[in-house]
């Protein structure tokens, strides 16, 4: 297909996932040429769009993702592809590291070859640690656990790649995002998605800890249009931003909102805690100001309409994580049915 400064061509990573098959369907809408690579360790082929190219595969394969851009010749890379298990990420360091950052530094070699416009990558609020909150762009990140150090690694080789190659990147922030689409059988990560998964099967909520630590959860519909739209902004060129909702919540207090938009009290299981981060959530003023960015929807009606999406898909079969490397201190809910690698 001919291409046009109208219709530039976008890869999405993970795109049958759930962040990114939201943004690759925000991307169809602005126009792009787009296609999807994913190898359907955390999405689904049914969330991919028919009116996008879909790539069955990883991005740690150099061979593969060299062939996609030798063929497509892509203005924009969207990264969302990632495994985002944030806690389990201490259990599982060579996977962690092997698919979050050397599979990142495959994609950014290939955008430098390729010189692609800009590389916009799905980085997490995990890089800031236990910083205080809220937290800002300007704070120094201290990542706590793999997850986040992977993420905060792949910034900081974007920002190398920038000042020796050129190549024009931006760096998003989202924290605790749900809605549609979420994988409801992941029991390692989506709190909102597990409460919801258990709820439909009856089972209490289970929270690690006491339930008072908070976090700020995000609509997807507040995050991946602002995400897609910021290749159009040059002033966002070079920058990291956070997005998402501004209001904490405890996590205690959302289990109880998921029960009630599903008209089920199944109540809640507390287990013992886990190496968390207790508060987090962070202040959005540079999305807003650059980007226009602004969370518009509030928790219940989130909640609401996830929960009709949820009810009507039904719930997942939860599996254990196949490849768990470190048992020391892997919390008993997690250590069921483990293969040592």
């Amino acid at each position: 297909m001919p291409q046009t400064a109208l219709n530039p061509r976008s890869l999405v990573t993970g795109g049958a996932g759930f962040i990114g098959s939201h943004l690759a369907d925000e991307l169809v809408t602005a126009g792009h040429e787009v296609v999807v690579l994913d190898d359907l360790s955390g999405g689904f082929a049914d969330n991919v769009s028919a009116q996008v190219r879909y790539v069955e595969g990883s991005i740690t394969d150099v061979g593969l993702v060299n062939s996609l851009f030798d063929s497509y010749r892509f203005d924009f890379v969207f990264h969302a592809a990632a495994y985002a298990a944030e806690g389990l990420s201490h259990f599982i360091r060579r996977f962690n590291y092997t698919n979050n950052l050397l599979g990142s530094v495959t994609l950014i070699n290939a955008a430098v070859r390729h010189h692609c416009r800009c590389f916009v990558f799905t980085s997490s609020i995990a890089v800031y640690g236990a910083s205080q909150t809220p937290m800002t762009e300007e704070m120094s990140p201290q990542p706590e656990d793999p997850y986040g150090i992977s993420k905060y690694a792949v910034e900081m080789d974007l920002a190398a790649a920038r000042r020796l190659f050129g190549l024009n990147y931006i760096v998003f922030r989202p924290h605790n995002v749900y809605g549609e689409r979420q994988n409801l059988g992941d029991k390692y990560r989506n709190v909102i998605g597990i409460f919801m998964n258990q709820v439909m099967q009856g089972l209490p909520c289970t929270i690690f800890g006491d339930g008072t630590q908070t976090r700020a959860f995000s609509h997807i519909s507040d995050v991946a249009p602002a995400i897609a739209k910021s290749v159009l902004v040059p002033e966002a060129y070079g920058q990291t931003f956070n997005i998402g909702a501004d209001t904490p919540h405890a996590v205690k207090d959302v289990a109880e909102a998921v029960q009630k938009v599903m008209g089920k009290d199944t109540g809640i299981r507390y287990l013992p805690a886990r190496n968390e981060v207790l508060h987090a959530f962070s202040d959005h003023a540079k999305a807003h100001r650059l980007l226009g960015a602004r969370a518009a929807l509030p928790l219940e009606a989130g909640l609401e309409r996830m929960a009709r999406w949820a009810l009507r898909v039904g719930p997942r079969p939860s599996r254990d994580f196949a490849e768990i490397e470190l048992e020391e201190g892997l919390p008993p809910s997690w250590a069921k049915s483990c293969t040592r690698t």
